[in-house]
C-alpha cells in the first residue's frame, strides 16, 4: 500500500505543525525511555511503558523522516525511492504502539476483576514474553504488507487478504482497549464494587482516551486508503489531519506521565523520575477515599520486580 499522497505549498504549515510536535515528543519519550530503562527498577508495568515509550520514540523518529522527505518533495521536484520503506517503518511502530497499550488495558483490567486469579497463575516474565510476541507481529504484519504490494497490484487478491489480517488485527486491538477501558471505569463508578482511584487508573484511562482521539484516524487512513484510491481530494485531507494527530498521540504520553505525577503536589524539588514513579503509581494516597489503604493486589504495581 503506497500511502504517500501528493503534497503543494499549501499543507507546508501542518507539515511544520508536525514537525514541531514530533519534536516535542522525541524529547518527552527519549526522557520515559532513560528513566524506566536505567534509573528505575523495572516491574511487569514499567515493562510496558518502556515499550510504549520505544514504540512512540520509533514513530515519531520515521514519521518525522518522512515529513522532511515530502518537504524536499516539495521544494525539489524530485521523487525519493526509500519513501516507502520509511512509510513501513512507521507503520511497524505504531501498531506496536497500539499493541503496547492493549496488553496494558487488558492487564490491568484482569488484575481488577479477578486480582486473585491474576496474581495466582500469571507467569512471571509474561510481560518480557507479550511485548517481544508483539514487536515481531507488527514487524511480520508491515513487511508482510510491504512486500505484498511490491509485487502485486493493490485490487488483486493478496493484497486484499493482507489488508484484511492487518485491519482484523487493529480492530480486535480497538474492541480490547474499548472494553477493558469501559471495564476499569465501570468498576471505578459502581458503588457496590468501587475500587479506589489511583494515579495509575487515570494515567491509563487518559492515555487510552488520547488514543481514540488522536491515533485513530490513522488506522482509518490505513483502512480506506484500499477503498478509496481514486478520491485524491479526501486522501489528502485524511493525510494531513491523520498526520498531525498521530504525532500529537505518540508525543502525548510523556506530557500525561508529568500531569498525573504531578498533580496536587509541589512540583519545585521534584525530579523527573519521581514524577514518573508516581504517574505510575498504583496505591492509593494517605488522605484519599478516607485515608491510606491497603496496597492493591497487581503485582504490576511495583512491588515484585521482574527479571528479564
Amino acid at each position: 500500500m503506497d500511502i504517500g499522497i501528493s503534497t503543494d505549498d499549501e499543507d507546508l504549515p501542518p507539515i511544520l505543525l508536525t514537525i514541531i510536535i514530533s519534536l516535542v515528543g522525541l524529547t518527552g519519550n527519549a526522557s520515559v525511555i532513560w528513566f524506566l530503562g536505567f534509573r528505575m527498577h523495572r516491574n511487569a508495568f514499567y515493562t510496558y511503558i518502556l515499550n510504549l515509550a520505544a514504540a512512540d520514540f520509533l514513530y515519531l523518529c520515521f514519521h518525522i523522516t518522512e515529513v522532511l522527505t515530502e518537504v524536499i518533495e516539495i521544494i525539489l521536484p524530485i521523487h525519493i525511492p526509500t519513501y516507502g520503506i520509511i512509510r513501513t517503518g512507521a507503520i511497524i511502530f505504531y501498531i506496536a504502539g497500539l499493541s503496547m497499550l492493549g496488553a496494558i488495558s487488558t492487564e490491568r483490567c484482569l488484575s481488577v476483576l479477578r486480582p486473585i486469579w491474576y496474581c495466582c497463575h500469571r507467569p512471571r516474565h509474561t510481560s518480557t514474553v507479550m511485548c517481544a510476541l508483539l514487536w515481531g507481529l507488527s514487524v511480520f504484519l508491515s513487511t508482510l504488507e510491504r512486500v505484498c504490494f511490491s509485487y502485486f497490484n493493490t485490487t488483486e487478491a493478496p493484497c486484499k487478504k493482507v489488508e484484511f489480517t492487518i485491519t482484523a488485527w487493529l480492530v480486535i486491538l480497538f474492541v480490547i482497549l474499548s472494553g477493558s477501558s469501559l471495564a476499569l471505569l465501570g468498576r471505578m463508578l459502581c458503588r457496590s464494587q468501587r475500587k479506589p482511584l489511583t494515579r495509575l487508573y487515570v494515567t491509563i484511562l487518559l492515555t487510552v482516551l488520547v488514543f481514540f482521539f488522536c491515533g485513530l484516524p490513522f488506522s482509518v487512513r490505513l483502512f480506506l486508503l484500499v477503498w478509496i484510491q481514486n478520491d485524491s481530494n479526501m486522501l489528502t485531507c485524511l493525510h494531513l489531519v491523520s498526520s498531525v494527530l498521530s504525532c500529537v498521540n505518540s508525543s502525548a504520553n510523556p506530557i500525561i506521565y508529568f500531569f498525573v505525577g504531578s498533580y496536587r503536589q509541589q512540583v519545585q524539588g521534584r525530579n523527573l523520575k519521581l514524577v514518573l514513579e508516581r504517574a505510575l503509581q498504583d496505591t492509593p494516597e494517605e488522605g484519599e477515599c478516607g485515608g491510606s489503604l491497603p496496597r492493591g493486589t497487581l503485582e504490576m504495581s511495583g512491588s515484585r520486580v521482574e527479571q528479564g
